[in-house]
């Protein structure tokens, strides 16, 4: 095989001369120790490569081999549950063989090519077949069936189709094209920088539900949708991505260690082997895909992290499943970004990151999606994404969280302040925004209850009207505000206290379903009408903040989810009571 030399050694980048047929974005392999690299630059007879391994020791003359082919992600059984890095290495395997520190030149195979599998044939012979037409599937977990799909560029009639049990490598069937047959494993290779083809991209039209309150009531993400997380440090936007990552009824997750502790991705993977999925019952991890890139690993592997993960995503997306991808954190990609563009000594832009920094992170989002897959069954897929932003300082005019906020159509921005003092999750209402309510309002109304648009915006709205009048009493006193502003105060620290806040480690509090969600937040705010009537008519309103059913409408949250005709009868109490005060008729 023809190599090259290394002419230069600076970091992750490595310039080498004379690389027989270079391409852009191609693999190389860097020195004798054989370090995985991707060329990222050209220029003449000269190729910039970013190293994804440590470059100690490495000098000039030293061999560069490229691969002719560009930096790809293995697919298929025996994805679910596995840990990667960031260039898709099974860290498990690797510690089983080296320990806990990765040796440098490892070249293991992602997918296992003695594991046996049990391939079940969907097709028949005889059939005529084309890119995306399932062949036959397999029970990966308990959870996850696999589905085995005709890979891109092949099509004709399906000559040989056979079940049995047999490894990724092992071919399962034959397609004959009308000039060669060609066979088909159970094994897939995707460039990660390329994204997978689907028939059709189709507007979301249901939210992703994640069992947060603020989330789902208030700022929904839709399935196939992509939201933005930025926050200070300590503000909680792992954690509520560990959230969403157990609770979010997406299909399958695929989670990104992006440049984040160790810790956190101990966490992450601890959590996943013992909790139980309340969608199924099984384990979280039998539907869970780790890529862990952690700050002490190359800096440099980040960058390709993002897409490693995405481009799994979709390929499970192209299964027909809903996948959710959390990243965490962007910013620490893009900080891969920043690095290896000053040692490429390109131009900078905002704070010293490329001047592409917008299209890359732009490129990544826009993988996501609701799609109709490739295929004759015309199934439907999609990816959601959770993109978590750590600007400096809590900056949030930083250029990673603007150049995010261009195309994530949902922010939930995080406030140190609501964190400090305990508020899970610490989602600023004030701030944060979701394009996508208009969009859902159609699910929400026919899924579960026509007023709640309407019981949404009243909700904002008192919110609103609690900031602004918070401000008045700080400078001049409660004493100024008229029995309905003070009403007004009342309401929206019972929707802060009673329904926005959570609480992770409790486990009626975790997770709250819609209908949950919609009973607890109709109640309070028929406390509100139903008060302010009462004041209208006579009522006094310390007599209303003092009625015992308040009480109950605190504890409503903690009613079972099986057990939900209790709030029911907790706004029978409260009309009753009310309906005692300032003349109230018990149906006004």
């Amino acid at each position: 095989m023809a190599e090259g030399k290394i002419i230069k050694v600076s970091g992750p980048l490595v310039v080498a001369k004379g690389i027989p047929d270079a391409n852009m974005y191609d693999v190389v392999r860097v020195s004798e120790k054989k370090l995985i690299g991707e060329i990222i630059e050209l220029r003449g007879d000269l190729a910039s490569i970013q190293v994804y391994e440590d470059t100690s020791g490495l000098g000039p003359g030293e061999p560069v081999i490229s691969m002719n082919e560009p930096l790809s992600v293995e697919l298929g059984p025996g994805l679910i549950g596995s840990i990667f890095d960031g260039i898709q290495r099974p860290l498990d395997i690797i510690r089983q063989k080296t320990g806990d520190f990765i040796t440098r030149g490892m070249d293991i195979p992602p997918i296992s090519r003695d594991k046996k599998w049990k391939f079940e044939a969907e097709a028949k012979a005889g059939m005529d077949v084309v890119p995306g037409d399932i062949l036959g599937s397999v029970k990966e977990t308990a959870v996850v069936t696999h589905k085995i799909i005709v890979p891109f560029g092949v099509k004709g009639k399906l000559k040989k189709i056979k079940s049995g049990e047999y490894t990724v490598e092992d071919v399962i069937a034959v397609v004959d094209d009308g000039e060669k047959s060609i066979n088909v494993t159970m094994l897939q290779k995707s460039p990660i920088r390329a994204k997978r083809p689907y028939a059709e991209k189709l507007p979301p039209k249901e939210p992703l539900v994640t069992g947060q309150r603020v989330i789902d009531t208030l700022f929904p993400v839709a399935k196939g949708g992509a939201a933005c997380i930025p926050g200070p440090f300590g503000s909680g936007k792992t954690v509520v991505q560990h959230q969403l990552a157990k609770w979010a009824d997406a299909d399958i997750v695929v989670y990104i260690g992006c440049g984040e502790r160790g810790n956190e991705m101990t966490d992450v993977l601890t959590e996943m082997q013992q909790l139980k999925d309340p969608r199924t019952g099984e384990l979280l991890i039998k539907r869970t895909v780790l890529i862990a890139n952690t700050s002490n690993m190359p800096v440099s592997a980040r960058e390709a992290s993002v897409y490693t993960g995405i481009t799994i995503a979709e390929y499970l997306r192209d299964m027909g499943y809903a996948v959710a991808v959390m990243a965490d954190s962007t910013s620490r990609w893009a900080e891969a970004l920043r690095e290896m563009s000053g040692r490429l000594e390109e131009m900078p832009g905002d704070e010293g990151f490329p001047a592409y920094l917008s299209s890359r992170i732009a490129e990544f989002y826009e993988r996501t999606g609701r799609v109709r897959c490739l295929g004759s069954d015309g199934r439907e897929g999609s990816i959601t994404a959770v993109g978590a932003v750590s600007p400096p300082g809590g900056d949030l005019s930083e250029p990673v969280t603007q150049n995010t906020l261009r195309v994530a159509k949902v922010f939930w921005g995080l406030d140190s302040q609501l964190a400090y003092g305990r508020h899970f999750p610490a989602i600023n209402w004030l701030q944060s925004y979701s394009l996508y309510s208009g969009l859902l309002d159609d699910f929400y109304r026919k899924n579960i209850a026509e007023d709640w648009p309407e019981l949404r915006a009243k909700t904002l709205y008192l919110l609103q009207r609690e900031a602004e009048l918070a401000e008045i009493v700080r400078i001049v006193g409660i004493d100024v505000l008229s029995p309905k502003e003070r009403l007004i105060l009342e309401v929206a620290k019972s929707i802060r206290e009673d329904f926005l806040h959570q609480i992770a480690f409790d486990e009626r509090e975790s997770y709250t379903s819609l209908k949950k969600q919609y009973k607890i937040l109709k109640l309070v705010i028929k406390f509100y009408e139903l008060a302010e009537a009462s004041i209208d008519r006579g009522g006094s309103i310390n007599d209303i903040f003092n009625l015992t059913v308040r009480l109950h409408i605190a504890k409503a949250k903690y009613i079972p989810e099986d057990q939900l005709e209790k709030i029911d009868s907790i706004a029978v109490h409260l009309e009753h009571q009310i309906g005692q005060l300032g003349g109230l008729k018990k149906n006004a």
